[in-house]
């Protein structure tokens, strides 16, 4: 019965639409309505717009416009390929669910540490062949002036029977490499140490266990879980992808080399309603885009606490802002481990003693490229706040904190000049041209006096751009060289 009338209807529609000849708003309107709606409702017989009395009103003939300009046309799918990497699909794709733009900071962890397409994650980026040089991979004589440091420093500890070695983002394992190679003569003080690599990168970790020449002890023993060690100097070496999975219960040297430089940071900037923090989002032509948040956000909390920190005038005069949260919170779990184990913290970076404006940057292939650009193809990184991570630490009880010193006072002070010419007694030239050129490189400023090569390869000196602070236990006293 339904089907009879739903067709009696439809036959009469046609009729009426075929022999009208006047438009009407009213027609039009019902006949988009109609067109579009399967819902029961509009099948029923109440809602059917041609009945006798309609046609009465509209004599045979009749024509009908349709007026379609309200309807929304969808943009012409595409089924081509992107040209997107997979760390950018992930990218917007985030964008995208949360309905807005992601923090610098969350857009700078992702291109660096994503499980999946992170820049640390599947490659190795360190040295000539890589993206950027770090000074480990320039010359041997600095991780030997680390282990330096670190010995000093047991010692003042009093010599203790047991040492966690740890180091943060150990990159290829050159420094400890060398550090432990320098050190093997000084058996009481390699019998102490456990070495703990903390890093996240599936591939650095087999490089590390590789440079290291690390091997599997054999023991038969049932229960016994089988060390690795470190043929270098007969020391056990255990990997972390954090920190707080080292052991605690013994004091512990932590070793943080261009480590702090890429954990991600908070941009703010100036406005006419105040400080907002600066934000990556997709634009309509699909690109990447910096915008500025509408409202405070969470990071906002670590601003105010950077900006208490520092002088009223030193905020003023900027307009632009950087704070690192995983910084303040990381130093702050460094000085409550030495506060409850004993030990200290060596930390080398570039960076300012003072409050940082816009200095977060990318590097691929040892050039400079925009930050937006290819993300995940470039390494990205941002000047350490020293002054930042030493009112974090002081936060902490029983805590000490030295420095910053320049990189060249800091080696300068350990030996590194001494060490330089007794390895240039015994060397070929071109070794020594390499030793010139590497103690440069840790200790010089700006290019080389020296160099007689091509321009393009000229030794800048980073002596004076990387600062080192200790952070320590009050009762071990002022470490070396910062008396």
């Amino acid at each position: 019965m339904l089907t009879r009338h739903l067709l009696k209807q439809a036959s009469t529609c046609r009729h009426f639409l075929l022999n009208s000849k006047t438009s009407s708003p009213f027609l039009t309107k019902s006949i988009l309505f109609t067109s579009s709606s399967s819902s029961p409702e509009s099948q029923s017989p109440t809602n059917t717009f041609v009945d006798d009395k309609v046609k009465d009103q509209y004599p045979t003939g009749t024509s009908i416009s349709i007026d379609r300009s309200a309807l929304y046309n969808l943009p012409e799918h595409s089924h081509e390929p992107t040209s997107d990497s997979e760390l950018v699909k992930h990218l917007k794709g985030i964008i995208k669910f949360r309905g807005g733009p992601i923090s610098v900071a969350e857009y700078m962890e992702e291109v660096l540490t994503n499980p999946k397409f992170g820049f640390y994650i599947s490659r190795d980026v360190f040295g000539a062949e890589g993206d950027f040089i770090t000074s480990p991979e320039v010359s041997q004589m600095f991780g030997e002036m680390v282990g330096v440091w670190a010995m000093c420093l047991w010692e003042q500890m009093g010599r203790p029977k047991q040492v966690n070695l740890v180091e943060l983002g150990p990159g290829r394992g050159t420094l400890m490499a060398d550090l432990l190679r320098s050190a093997s003569k000084f058996k009481s003080f390699t019998e102490s140490l456990h070495v703990h690599m903390v890093e996240c990168s599936p591939t650095l970790q087999k490089l590390q266990h590789h440079n290291l020449k690390c091997f599997v002890e054999d023991d038969n023993s049932d229960g016994v879980e089988k060390r690795t060690v470190s043929m270098l100097a007969g020391i056990p070496v255990s990997w972390h992808a954090l920190l707080e999975q080292v052991p605690s219960g013994m004091p512990s040297i932590i070793i943080a080399h261009e480590f702090y430089d890429a954990l991600p940071v908070h941009q703010f900037q100036r406005a006419s309603r105040g400080w907002c923090e600066k934000m990556v989002d997709v634009s309509e032509d699909s690109m990447f885009r910096f915008v500025l948040s509408p409202q405070p956000t969470p990071a906002t909390l670590y601003l105010m606490r950077r900006c208490k920190w520092a002088a009223p005038k030193e905020i003023e005069k900027l307009g632009q802002i950087e704070v690192c949260p995983k910084a303040m919170d990381l130093t702050r779990t460094i000085a409550d481990r030495i506060r409850c184990d004993g030990g200290g913290a060596l930390i080398i970076d570039y960076g300012l003693n003072g409050v940082v404006s816009d200095s977060l940057q990318a590097i691929r292939k040892h050039k400079f490229i925009n930050i937006l650009d290819n993300p995940g193809s470039a390494d990205l990184s941002a000047y350490v706040d020293f002054a930042s991570i030493r009112h974090s630490a002081e936060e902490v009880s029983d805590i000490s904190v030295h420095g910053p010193m320049t990189q060249s006072q800091f080696l300068g002070a350990l030996g590194i000049n001494f060490r330089v010419e007794a390895l240039l007694q015994n060397c070929t030239d071109e070794q020594a041209d390499s030793l010139r050129t590497g103690y440069w490189r840790l200790v010089g400023e700006g290019e080389a006096p020296f160099w007689e090569g091509p321009d393009e390869l000229v030794p800048i000196g980073m002596g004076t751009r990387y600062l080192a602070m200790a952070i320590v236990n009050k009762k071990q006293g002022v470490p070396v060289p910062f008396q």
